[in-house]
């Protein structure tokens, strides 16, 4: 009888259930932030900064990992004070970034149904200019001045037309923590994206508007989701 017992006795294998409790992704490092952002929005993270192809991407993130050389460059700990060459200790300015990626509906393509909610129409994006444009957002209480890296009066109409054939659009709200101090928040927006260029290894089609309507000056960024190589 126990032999016959035994013998239907079969071994389920699964997954091993953590009871414990969850963990907050914010205080996980930023490297691995990134990799569990990159995970939602249906990507590998581990095809950052790998040889996927010569210039031809892959699904809906680009396959020659743009971006993947600085960022495998980044500190584990989310930096802090840091050495420079001469010996002399400093610490790098801290900057709060909230980023957006807004998907941007197919030119002469209709959107109807559950995926009208993950889209952005055109009308939302002339909307969202218009806010960033508003009155009252600017030291002198006036409205705010749309900008570019090379002019400091943009066309934001123009750059929304632009962009009206992407796939999508890159939105930051950029913070620094002396905001309040700084003499020209332009520059310093200027000098972010072209890091960011260099970072990237391609032109940036960007517009900006600074906002002092808060007591944490900061500035919103416009990014058109395309390369410079796909804008020649």
């Amino acid at each position: 009888m126990a032999d016959r017992d035994s013998d239907r006795f079969q071994v389920r294998t699964g997954r091993t259930r953590d009871g414990g409790a969850p963990v907050n992704p914010r205080t996980l490092p930023f490297v691995r932030q990134v990799e569990i952002a990159v995970r939602k929005q249906g990507g590998n993270p581990y095809r950052i900064g790998g040889s996927g192809g010569a210039g031809k991407g892959s699904g809906r993130f680009n396959a020659r990992g743009r971006g993947g050389k600085m960022a495998a460059g980044l500190p584990k700990n989310g930096g802090g004070w840091r050495q420079g060459g001469n010996g002399v200790r400093f610490r790098s300015r801290r900057v709060v970034v909230k980023a957006r990626v807004v998907k941007l509906p197919a030119r002469g393509k209709a959107t109807t149904g559950r995926a009208q909610k993950f889209v952005t129409t055109s009308k939302a994006v002339d909307a969202h200019l218009r806010y960033l444009q508003r009155d009252g957002v600017t030291t002198d209480g006036e409205k705010g001045r749309v900008y570019s890296a090379f002019e400091d009066e943009a066309d934001g109409k123009d750059f929304v037309e632009r962009g009206r054939g992407d796939r999508h659009q890159f939105r930051f709200i950029v913070a620094p923590e002396d905001a309040a101090e700084m003499e020209d928040l332009r520059s310093f927006t200027r000098d972010l994206m072209r890091q960011m260029e260099a970072d990237l290894d391609t032109g940036l089609d960007w517009v900006a508007v600074n906002h002092h309507n808060t007591g944490h000056p900061h500035t919103h960024v416009l990014l058109r989701g395309i390369t410079g190589e796909a804008r020649s």
